[in-house]
């Protein structure tokens, strides 16, 4: 049964949070917050970011005027309370459902969404440019960028903070800081200082005394700077951010909406003319118990019981990729202690959690920073250790540079794990791991794998172990594996080594990766209609097997390439190695299957294979238009 909800029912935009009292926000927030755990029971989702924001969300929405006021969050995890707040309390029950709410911000689902995030550290960055957009407009709209403290350790929020500092436009960042150990506690003390503070009446005090030292001669004039720069360290801690350019309030309790709503109206005032940065301390899963004392807070679950918290596992008969590659680099890792394991804030995510129970001395996370973690690796590497960076193919995107500059040029073998590679279902576009085949297949240097089947993954970390002759990559994806035997021992493939999976005479389809067991139902489908068909497991993106390809070429009449990434990898490595071998000119006809050049919403991985015209009956279609076939064997296929 929903919780009962009667504050929040006469709620469907932030303007009807105006006239609300305190006491009353403070019942909102709490059936807020029943509210985000009966929903997110039912979708899944990233639960206990969104319940430590309720009363942050709820003080935001209540003081300032958006969607006029410009409210941007980063990562995206965090916008559950607001989107109910915004009109879309009856969708919710849709969240990262397909057709229904994205689990993150996003621009085209509501005027309240100016900015989507899913990744981590852009908000400040997107907030400076609305406020510098707003000053050259002449507008005079509040401009707010709400970051949480694990954003805050990647590189490009300090790099808005540095150029935010210097540009002086008016603009508030609330730090929403859920774990870090930056402050000091807070009390009632610290309470009282950040709302005086934030006071006008401070700041008036403060003007004065600054105004007053700039008649002193230059040396008391720098002694009154410094004076003035350590009675705001011990009052509130937040000199670096002082140091920054932001006129900095805090820390404050990020659930006391009293103190909030006061300090967010005095930021909102103009106390200072150019950024304020309020450091609002949270508790992540904040008012359900099972989130508060999980060790990740319930960061990203299931389905579950709204009332025990207990989760609703799904029957799974087969490993997941990410847990054989944990498993597997384990067990190299117990034979060799050369091997280092890096990650970007993402430990369980990418299997390293397990890594980390049995090497802590040899795993490191580097929070939310993929381009020091991979610039981090090349450093062990040159140093003749064997790392491997762990990412999700969709952020290993973020540091490209630090690929192409720190890894390939200098030829250093660093290994890369990509994790989530192709379509992941309910985090929709921003995960999607589209293009990691085509930004490495370009760099010269580079071998890059990818597994069919989680024994092949087994081989391929192998395989990585012991190739030292430069940087390699491996892309799997999320989720369960096909459920094939395992190999009791790990061998090392040949670089460059595809396999024929199954013989046939007139079609040949080569597949890279997890398309291949949707490649042999087709081959069934196709063996049916009496088309013999040889399937191919291609294994390397690069190096090529160029004797393989060359096999089917010469001996088929039709070779389909089939990839689960975007336009520009594999098929286009193959193209291009057919044209210029020569290979086109026999009688074969070539053919490419590849992701939509379209970001694809989100939705049950499977439908988003058959949306992009990846799945088993696509295939069969697809070979009988190139065969000429009639439309009546393609609609019995």
């Amino acid at each position: 049964m929903p919780p009962r909800t009667p504050l929040l029912d006469r709620v469907t935009q932030p303007a009807d949070l105006k006239n609300l009292g305190i006491h009353q926000l403070q019942q909102l927030a709490g059936e807020l917050r029943a509210e985000v755990i009966d929903a997110v029971a039912e979708t899944g989702g990233h639960l206990g970011a969104s319940l430590g924001v309720v009363e942050l969300t709820v003080a935001i929405h209540h003081v300032f005027d958006a969607p006029d006021d410009k409210i941007v969050w980063d990562v995206g995890h965090q916008v559950y309370p607001h989107k109910i707040l915004t009109g879309r309390r009856d969708r919710i029950r849709s969240l990262r459902k397909g057709g229904g709410l994205s689990g993150f911000s996003k621009r085209s689902e509501s005027v309240y969404d100016p900015f989507g995030a899913a990744h981590a550290s852009t908000s400040i960055s997107a907030a400076l440019g609305f406020a510098v957009a707003r000053d050259l407009k002449g507008g005079s709209n509040k401009v707010v960028a709400v970051i949480g403290d694990g954003a805050m350790t990647g590189g490009m929020a300090f790099e808005g903070l540095n150029n935010a500092g210097a540009m002086c436009n008016k603009l508030v960042v609330v730090l929403n800081d859920n774990e870090m150990s930056i402050a000091p506690p807070v009390g009632a003390m610290a309470r009282y200082l950040s709302t005086l503070i934030s006071s006008r009446s401070f700041r008036s005090i403060r003007e004065l005394g600054i105004h007053m030292a700039e008649r002193f001669p230059q040396p008391m004039k720098l002694a009154a700077r410094r004076a003035d720069e350590y009675a705001r360290s011990i009052l509130s801690g937040g000199t670096i951010f002082e140091q920054l350019g932001f006129f900095y309030v805090g820390p404050i309790d990020g659930h006391d909406i009293s103190s909030l709503v006061t300090i967010l109206r005095n930021v909102r005032d103009d106390i200072a003319e150019g950024p304020i940065i309020v450091h609002a301390l949270t508790r992540k899963g904040k008012g359900f118990p099972p989130a508060e004392s999980s060790h990740d807070k319930y960061h990203g679950i299931g389905k579950f019981d709204a009332k025990t918290g207990t989760l609703h596992k799904s029957p799974q008969t087969a490993p997941s990729y990410t847990s054989v590659f944990a498993a597997s680099l384990i067990r190299a890792a117990r034979k060799d202690n050369r091997i280092v394991a890096i990650t970007a804030a993402m430990p369980s995510g990418t299997g390293l959690d397990r890594f980390a129970a049995e090497f802590p001395e040899r795993t490191f996370d580097v929070g939310l920073a993929e381009q020091h973690a991979v610039t981090f690796a090349a450093g062990l590497s040159a140093e003749g250790l064997r790392p491997f960076a762990a990412i999700y193919s969709t952020f290993l995107q973020r540091a490209f540079d630090q690929i192409v500059h720190d890894v390939a040029i200098q030829e250093l073998p660093v290994r890369f794990a990509i994790d989530r590679a192709g379509y992941v279902g309910a985090d929709g576009q921003t995960h999607c791991g589209a293009f990691d085949l085509t930004y490495l297949c370009c760099l010269p240097g580079f071998v890059v794998m990818a597994p069919s089947d989680e024994a092949e993954l087994v081989h391929m970390v192998k395989t990585a172990v012991e190739h030292d002759e430069g940087p390699i990559a491996f892309r799997y994806p999320r989720g369960a594996g096909t459920g094939v035997q395992l190999p009791t021992e790990a061998r090392r493939l040949e670089i460059g080594e595809g396999r024929v999976v199954r013989e046939g005479r007139q079609v040949a389809i080569l597949s890279i990766g997890s398309r291949l067991a949707d490649c042999l139902a087709a081959r069934r489908n196709l063996e049916a209609l009496g088309i013999s068909t040889t399937v191919a497991d291609a294994r390397f993106a690069k190096p090529l097997d160029k004797d393989l390809i060359e096999q089917l070429a010469r001996d088929h009449e039709l070779l389909i390439t089939v990839e689960e990434a975007s336009i520009g990898g594999f098929s286009a490595q193959v193209a291009h190695l057919m044209s210029d071998s020569g290979l086109l000119d026999f009688p074969v006809r070539l053919r490419s299957m590849f992701m939509p050049d379209r970001f694809l919403d989100h939705d049950q991985p499977q439908r988003q294979v058959e949306q992009a015209g990846l799945s088993a009956p696509h295939i069969v279609t697809r070979v009988l238009q190139a065969l000429n076939v009639s439309s009546t064997l393609s609609a019995s296929a």
